[in-house]
C-alpha cells in the first residue's frame, strides 16, 4: 500500500474515531439533561393545571363577588354572633361567594376568635381575606367602656353623669326604673324595700342600692344592664358577716345602708367611725338625729347654712323633726361607710359623744361635742365660716 493510501486510511479512521467520541460525549450529556427536561416539563404542565384549577376555585369561592362594584354596603356584627352566623349574614348580603369557605378560611387563618361586634362598611369588591381582616380589626369603636360612680352620689347625680358621658341618651327611662324598682324584685333586698312600710316615702326605691364603683360595661349596655350590674355589686359587697352584725345591732340591711349614706354625706373617711358613734348614741337615746344631709337630700341644696324654714320642712326625711333613721338611703355609700355604720368608734360610743358640726368646710374636718351647750358654742364659732363658704361657692 502506498504511503498516500496509508495516510488516507489513517485520516478516515481518525474521523470515525472523532465522530464516535463526539457522539458519545453528546450522548452522555443527553442522558443527564433528558430526565431534567422531562421533570421541568412535567412541573410546567402540573403548575399550569394547578394554576388553572386554583383559578377556577378562587373564581368560584374566594374572589370578590364583583371586583367592579365599588358600592359600600352596611354590615352589622351583633354582640354574641358566632362565626357561622357572621358567615351566613355575609352570604345573605352577597358579600362573599360561599359561606362555608369563608367560615373555614377565617377559622384556619386565626380570624374566627378575633371578629368583633360592630357596624361595618364592606364592599362586593373585597376578597374574603380583606373582609375577615376588616371584621377582626373592629369598626373603630370600643366594645366596652368604664363608668365610675362616686361614693355619695344620688340617683339623680348618676342620671346626670350617664347623660353627660353619653352612656345614655336621656335619663328618663333610667329614672323611672329606679324610682319604682318593681322590675328588680328578684333581688331579695329590693323585694324587702318594696314590701316595707316606708317604700312610698322614698324618692327612688333603689336609692342607696346602686353601688359606687368603677364598672366595665358594653357600649351597647341598656339601663337594665347597668342597674343590674350595680345591684349585683351591692349584693357582693354586703356579705353575710354584715347581715350577722346588723342583726346584733337590731338593724336590717336597709337601715344599715340608710345610716351609711348619712355617714358618707356628713364626713370624710377618717371621721366615719366617730360620726357613726354619734348617730348610734342618739338612736339608743331615741333622739332625733338632727342631720343636715337628710334635709339637703329633700331640698336639693348644697348650702352649709340651713334656715328655720329649711329645718321645719314637712318630710319624713327631716331628721330634725322625726326620730330614728330616714325612710331610706340618701345616696350610694362607700364600703367604708357601710363598715362604719356597722362598727362605730367604740371610744366615742362609750365617752358619750352626741353632736358634731363642720369645723372647716374646705377640708371637711369636724368638731365633736358631748353636750348641747358645747355643740351650740362650736356652732357659733364656725357658722361664719359656713356662711363665707356658701357665699364663695354660690351654693343654693
Amino acid at each position: 500500500m502506498s504511503k498516500t493510501n496509508r495516510d488516507k486510511n489513517y485520516t478516515i479512521d481518525s474521523l470515525h474515531k472523532e465522530r464516535e467520541y463526539g457522539l458519545y460525549w453528546y450522548s452522555w450529556i443527553w442522558h443527564i439533561i433528558r430526565p431534567l427536561l422531562i421533570g421541568v416539563c412535567a412541573l410546567i404542565v402540573m403548575f399550569g393545571l394547578v394554576s388553572y384549577g386554583w383559578g377556577k376555585i378562587s373564581e368560584t369561592y374566594i374572589d370578590p363577588v364583583d371586583s367592579k362594584d365599588p358600592s359600600e354596603i352596611k354590615f352589622v356584627v351583633n354582640s354574641g354572633d358566632s362565626l357561622t352566623r357572621v358567615a351566613t349574614n355575609l352570604k345573605a348580603q352577597n358579600l362573599i361567594r360561599n359561606r362555608s369557605v369563608f367560615k373555614y378560611y377565617a377559622d384556619f387563618a386565626g380570624f374566627g376568635q378575633k371578629i368583633q361586634a360592630g357596624d361595618y362598611t364592606l364592599g362586593r369588591d373585597m376578597s374574603i381575606t380583606q373582609i375577615a381582616q376588616r371584621l377582626a380589626e373592629g369598626d373603630g369603636r370600643p366594645l366596652v367602656r368604664n363608668i365610675t360612680i362616686i361614693p355619695g352620689w344620688t340617683i339623680e347625680d348618676m342620671a346626670a353623669y350617664f347623660v353627660k358621658e353619653k352612656v345614655l341618651q336621656d335619663a328618663s327611662v333610667f329614672l323611672e326604673k329606679v324610682k319604682t324598682g318593681k322590675e328588680y324584685s328578684a333581688y331579695y333586698y329590693i323585694a324587702d324595700v318594696l314590701n316595707s312600710g316606708n317604700a312610698a316615702q322614698r324618692k327612688y326605691a333603689l336609692e342607696g342600692y346602686l353601688a359606687a364603683n368603677t364598672y366595665e360595661i358594653y357600649t351597647t349596655a341598656t339601663e337594665d344592664d347597668i342597674i343590674k350590674k350595680m345591684l349585683s355589686q351591692t349584693e357582693g359587697m354586703y356579705s353575710q358577716t354584715y347581715h350577722d352584725r346588723a342583726s346584733e345591732l337590731n338593724m336590717n340591711m336597709d337601715q344599715v345602708l340608710s345610716l351609711a349614706s348619712m355617714i358618707e354625706k356628713e364626713a370624710k373617711t377618717d371621721d366615719f367611725g366617730r360620726v357613726s358613734a354619734v348617730f348610734h348614741n342618739r338612736i339608743k337615746q331615741n333622739q332625733t338625729l338632727g342631720s343636715d344631709v337628710t334635709l339637703k337630700y329633700v331640698l336639693g341644696t348644697r348650702r352649709m347654712v340651713l334656715g328655720a324654714a329649711d329645718l321645719s320642712i314637712d318630710s319624713p326625711f327631716n331628721s330634725y323633726k322625726n326620730r330614728g333613721l330616714p325612710p331610706g338611703p340618701i345616696c350610694s355609700p362607700s364600703p367604708k361607710a357601710v363598715e362604719a355604720a356597722l362598727y362605730p368608734d367604740q371610744d366615742f360610743v362609750k365617752e358619750g359623744y352626741f353632736y358634731f358640726c363642720s369645723k372647716n368646710p374646705d377640708t371637711g374636718e369636724l368638731h365633736f361635742s358631748k353636750t348641747l351647750a358645747e355643740h351650740e358654742q362650736a356652732v357659733s364659732i364656725y357658722r361664719p365660716l359656713w356662711e363665707a363658704f356658701d357665699q364663695r361657692t354660690g351654693a343654693n
